[in-house]
């Protein structure tokens, strides 16, 4: 048994050798073989290096709308773009926030914590004397955002109780506004101007990002509700931000939820409603299709790849095969078994697609790399998990097409192979 272990240590070395050998002295041959197994390895490292960056980007940007934070809205997330279904339903009150959280105060058993009111606009501009910001987010809410949102201060303070009850000018911006208003001073306690309406600035939010890419929450002002209602009035899109207190009962807060809208909106039983409640789920269901898109144009793209590769490498393998016959049967005449000429010419394979795999992983990694730099805010997430999993395709694939010529290599007659011209 020792002896037979020894005996193949030897046989893949000096198999590893011979293939070694090969590859220098045809080194284009080899990369012309080897060029679809990097086309397919670079295709499933670029597939898998989309979805994981997708995943990451997806997860930053949900821990920005709060992971224990439902939304009552006139519009469903799911299906943003049918704003035709709910054009006919009743805007929406902050005062529902007010009613939500006498009805929570009376119910201990409840599974949410607090409603927070919020208006918004995205046609906001800002001016600070010469300079102007265009399509900021503009915000008004109370002094309990804080409690329903991610985002951490860098400088100053939230508005106060007093300050949000006494509609004052007040507000906090994010990093976007200071920086673009203030490059090279300290915004704290400087004014900006909204529509002509003076606002004292006590907060700066640390910079957070976009949100999967497309809203920045670094471009928004924040301000007590009533000063945002004497800028914009009050026909702007309302939203009744929910904490619940246990993320991991998101349904059953939903289900409560629901409930206390369709009280407070006087809905029927058995009616519709007028209204949306969203979660983290809507945006979850549509990504999915962008990810198996991604994953189906990618498997494609590889399997494609890899069967000419495959193909190609059977051709050359067999071609290898012919050129060496002499040789083969020498080394029969020997003494060399038939497993050993199948081992030598299947390692061959296996080290071409090999060679091709790492060269497919590296020239990924670098595009990769430019695409990080180019594109900061592009998700790319490389990952160990890609290297092993490209390397095992290769492998797969060198041992698959491979396989029928060095079976037809090892059955070579020696006395046939030395008289072959």
């Amino acid at each position: 048994m020792k002896q037979n272990l020894q005996q193949f240590r030897y046989e893949t070395a000096e198999s590893l050798k011979i293939a070694l050998f090969q590859i220098r002295s045809n080194k284009i041959r080899s990369f012309l073989t080897a060029l679809g197994v990097i086309i397919g390895i670079v295709s499933i490292t670029m597939m898998g290096t989309a979805i994981n960056g997708i995943d990451m980007g997806f997860e930053k940007s949900l821990s920005m709308i709060g992971y224990d934070v439902i939304y009552v809205q006139k519009t469903s997330w799911s299906t943003m773009g049918e704003w035709w279904r709910y054009r006919n339903r009743p805007d929406l009150k902050t005062e529902y926030a007010e009613q939500i959280n006498r009805i929570i105060a009376d119910n201990p058993a409840t599974e949410l914590e607090i409603a927070v009111p919020q208006m918004s606009t995205y046609q906001a501009m800002a001016t600070y004397k010469d300079r102007v910001l265009e399509q900021i987010f503009s915000l008004g809410t109370n002094q309990e955002y804080l409690k329903t949102a991610s985002g951490d201060l860098s400088a100053g303070r939230f508005f106060t109780p007093g300050e949000s009850a006494g509609s004052e000018m007040v507000c906090v911006v994010g990093d976007d506004i200071a920086s673009g208003l203030f490059p090279n001073e300290n915004a704290l306690g400087k004014t900006i101007s909204l529509k002509n309406r003076k606002f004292r600035i006590v907060g700066v939010f640390k910079k957070q990002g976009k949100f999967l890419g497309l809203f920045s929450f670094d471009n928004q002002v924040i301000m007590p509700l009533g000063a945002f209602e004497k800028v914009y009035g009050r026909k702007m899109f309302v939203t009744i931000r929910v904490k619940i207190k246990d993320e991991a009962r998101v349904g059953e807060a939903k289900e409560e939820l629901l409930g206390l809208m369709r009280r407070i909106r006087r809905i029927a039983p058995g009616k519709e409603e007028n209204f949306s409640i969203n979660e983290q789920k809507a945006f979850k269901s549509q990504l999915d299709p962008i990810k198996n898109g991604i994953a189906a144009a990618g498997i494609f793209i590889t399997g494609m790849s890899l069967f000419v590769g495959a193909i190609g490498i059977m051709n050359i393998t067999f071609v290898s095969v012919r050129e060496r016959t002499r040789e083969i049967g020498l080394r029969k005449a020997l003494g060399a078994k038939r497993k050993t000429i199948l081992l030598q010419f299947l390692i061959e394979s296996v080290m071409i697609c090999l060679l091709g795999g790492l060269i497919g992983l590296v020239t990924a990694l670098l595009i990769t790399f430019t695409i990080e730099k180019a594109i900061p805010d592009f998700p790319v997430q490389f990952s160990f998990t890609l290297v092993f999993a490209s390397l095992g395709v290769s492998v797969l694939t060198g041992i698959i097409s491979g396989l029928a010529p060095a079976v037809n290599a090892s059955k070579l007659d020696p006395a046939d192979s030395l008289r072959y011209e």
